[in-house]
């Protein structure tokens, strides 16, 4: 099954929990979903989040499949297989944690958890009609995820319920403590970006229901801190993966972006960190008058499994609206939102102040419960 890389049954008997295939489990190899990894040895020790998933008596149920080396958004994989989008087949599942978001999707996890370098927990989330965060940066230990250095990468949760992503990030991060519903009439400040209208409305209706009152927000460095964020990434992936390339052992699409990649200057990085400071301040000061910042996770529906392996343009399209916050470190989550047309769920993402990944899940139980109703 292309869901999972292996299924295994680890731990005790509570809630069931799918692990992407960049994170260690003693045992077992992590191979990133790449055949450059085939012959990997099995890890020695669990990461961190594992152990701390064990130590509450959580069951392991395997691990997932992904965007080979996490380095991609569309999850398609021609040497593990692709995940199958559980809402809409013909679609996408979004990467790079296409099997951890589809194993919940399909009911096959409670919970399930990602790495979110550039939109790689939130968008898979949004494709497949589910919650997932990326919490602030540093706050979830990334010790024993790969690539084991990066200055934007997250490890963070997925789940079908807010209740369930909550019980998750108990677990996996320490001092995380639930907050009550937000108060009637919170100030939240919708950011201005190019997005399908009919999607936008429909997030707009969806944020009016969850009682807030919403002001229209425009950031001036958000396109830059898209461009930064990418400059960035592959900068420390050129650095971390560079040395596969050239061997005939990786995807032609990954090969590409690796090769680009290297191409990325110090110059290049020197440029990228001052949009980064100067987006993070801006963003620090937008969250001094709201409590919370609302935008789309993605700016159209998921692009479909043809128009992804044709379009360019289609793929480069699905990560504008999510990249900027993993360069400035903020917390941010995407929950899923039915079109108002019925069917597809798509992904109101929601973006917090540094550290206050409880409030922005307040948000989400919120919205969660208002739609329900």
């Amino acid at each position: 099954m292309s869901t999972f890389i292996s299924q295994f049954l680890l731990g005790g008997n509570g809630k069931r929990v799918a692990i992407k295939d960049s994170i260690d489990i003693a045992g077992h190899p992590t191979r990133s979903g790449s055949r450059a990894f085939a012959e990997v040895a099995p890890a020695a020790q669990h990461a961190e989040v594992v152990e701390a998933i064990l130590a509450a008596g959580w069951q392991i149920v395997g691990k997932t499949n992904l965007h080979e080396l996490a380095f991609g958004v569309t999850g398609i994989n021609d040497w593990t297989g692709t995940p199958i989008n559980p809402q809409a087949p013909d679609r996408v599942p979004g990467g790079s944690s296409s099997g951890s978001a589809a194993a919940v999707a399909a009911g096959l996890a409670d919970i399930a958890i990602g790495t979110d370098t550039g939109g790689s927990v939130r968008v898979p989330a949004a494709c497949c009609g589910i919650a997932g965060l990326k919490p602030t940066y540093g706050r979830v230990s990334r010790v024993g995820a790969h690539p084991l250095q990066s200055s934007l990468d997250c490890v963070g949760p997925f789940a079908r319920t807010m209740d369930d992503l909550i019980a998750a990030m108990q677990v996996i991060c320490p001092g995380f403590e639930t907050q009550g519903v937000p108060a009637e009439g919170a100030r939240v400040g919708f950011i201005e970006v190019d997005c399908d209208a009919h999607l936008q409305a429909s997030l707009g209706a969806a944020a009016d229901r969850a009682g807030w009152h919403r002001s229209s927000l425009f950031l001036s460095e958000f396109e830059a801190a898209f461009a930064a964020g990418l400059t960035v990434i592959n900068f420390e992936n050129w650095a971390a993966l560079g040395h596969l390339t050239g061997q005939g052992l990786i995807g032609a699409d990954v090969e590409q972006r690796l090769l680009a990649a290297s191409r990325t200057t110090a110059a290049d990085l020197a440029q990228a960190e001052k949009v980064r400071a100067r987006f993070t301040q801006q963003v620090d000061a937008a969250l001094e008058n709201f409590d919370v910042l609302l935008l789309p996770t993605l700016p159209s529906l998921p692009p479909t499994l043809v128009e992804a392996r044709s379009a360019s343009k289609a793929v480069a399209e699905m990560t504008p609206l999510v990249r900027p916050f993993n360069l400035s470190g903020h917390p941010a989550l995407s929950v899923p939102v039915e079109l108002d047309c019925g069917g597809l769920k798509v992904g109101l993402q929601i973006v917090g102040r540094k550290g206050a990944d409880e409030q922005v899940c307040a948000f989400g139980a919120q919205l969660q419960q208002r739609l329900a109703g």
